[in-house]
């Protein structure tokens, strides 16, 4: 047969597939309104796993094609008697129920002291809001946890040095919501408490993203290296000991704010390196421009759980533009995933999504549909 010939095969059979896959979610929606009637649950994991091994035992050599494509239909089978049974009424109510702002955000924790990126990020993000400095994230997120901030605003990535693991560590322990995102440009500078030759620096301070984020700078100098709680309390430690030979990387503020002398601009390994922002809340706000989605789950121990999810994603049109996985605590090799996307909640095809995985997922937790700004 020649490469049209074959073509046309495929046509046809495909125009044979597409009459019986609506035929297949026809029946859908009849197995929904039985389940409906019976008060039963949509996912019935046993029938589907008997349905795969069936499909890819028949299939052969092409027993793992069969299984995808199986699985596939099963998914969006299924995602339609959660959209016909209304599922997730809690997750439903509690988006519907959410404000577009907090009243008051007028306490906000942070990291580090005055002139810390976070605190450049928090001042773009809430210029009238009165800062509330912290040495570690954890001292922010139980700030959250017990009122003394309203709000808690941390990094959770930077383009070049990658994500900040111990931030997604606490947000799946705690499970705040994310109300609002901030991508701030950094721009690193080694600063001496007095003007001196570069090659005379020996030690640099600094907290340790910004460590890596200049990682070219330091090896090139053969620099040391101690980390400290933030950029600008290793600004503010320079200064106060008045040494030579050691300097701080920290912002041109912070070096300003505590009286330092620049010694080199721009040190950080990449000119375009930015910092992204998050701000948690105990409650959840929905702005009306909010436009990323995040939130977490576990997966049940079968082969494809992942790929059935994101697929899910995919097919509802929404652009995943992060993922991570932590390992979930006292657990062997177990994980939550952590995902961020494109959308809005009030678009009926993603709050499907949502409630439908919701219902199906393990740990599944919504933690925010909320405006990223730059």
């Amino acid at each position: 047969m020649t490469l049209d010939e074959i073509r046309k095969e495929i046509d046809t059979i495909d125009a044979k597939l597409l009459p019986l896959l609506m035929a297949r979610m026809d029946c859908a929606k009849q197995v929904a309104a039985i389940k409906k009637e019976r008060n039963l649950p949509v996912f019935n994991a046993e029938r589907e796993q008997a349905i795969l091994d069936r499909a890819a035992d028949k299939a052969g050599e092409y027993g793992g094609e069969a299984r995808i494509l199986y699985a596939t239909m099963m998914d969006i089978s299924r995602a339609l008697q959660h959209d016909l049974l209304g599922s997730g009424g809690e997750l439903r109510g509690l988006i519907h129920s959410a404000d577009t702002e907090p009243q008051k955000c007028g306490k906000i924790a942070c990291l580090g002291e005055s002139g810390s990126f976070s605190h450049e990020a928090l001042l773009n993000l809430y210029p009238k809001s009165v800062p509330q400095f912290h040495r570690t994230f954890g001292e922010i997120f139980t700030a959250v946890e017990n009122g003394d901030a309203d709000l808690g605003l941390l990094p959770v990535e930077n383009s070049s040095a990658g994500s900040v693991s111990e931030v997604y560590d606490f947000i799946l322990k705690y499970r705040f919501y994310i109300i609002a995102a901030s991508t701030l440009h950094v721009h690193h500078c080694l600063a001496a408490a007095k003007l001196v030759d570069a090659r005379s620096i020996g030690m640099v301070y600094s907290h340790p993203q910004p460590l890596m984020q200049c990682s070219d700078y330091i090896a090139r100098n053969a620099l040391h290296t101690q980390p400290c709680s933030s950029t600008a309390a290793a600004a503010q430690m320079v200064a106060q000991r008045q040494e030579a030979g050691i300097a701080a990387i920290c912002s041109e503020y912070a070096a300003k704010e505590y009286g330092l002398h620049i010694i080199e601009h721009d040190i950080q390994n990449t000119t375009n390196n930015c910092t992204r922002f998050i701000v948690i809340s105990r409650r959840l706000f929905i702005p009306d421009d909010a436009q990323k989605i995040s939130v977490c789950f576990s997966l049940p121990h079968k082969t494809g759980s992942l790929y059935s999810v994101l697929a899910r994603f995919a097919a509802a049109g929404l652009n995943l533009t992060k993922i991570e996985s932590r390992p979930i605590a006292d657990k062997n090799f177990e994980y939550d995933f952590y995902l961020d996307f494109t959308g809005n909640v009030h678009e009926e095809r993603t709050l499907n999504l949502l409630c439908a995985l919701h219902d199906e997922l393990p740990r599944f937790s919504f933690l925010g549909n909320y405006a990223e700004e730059e």
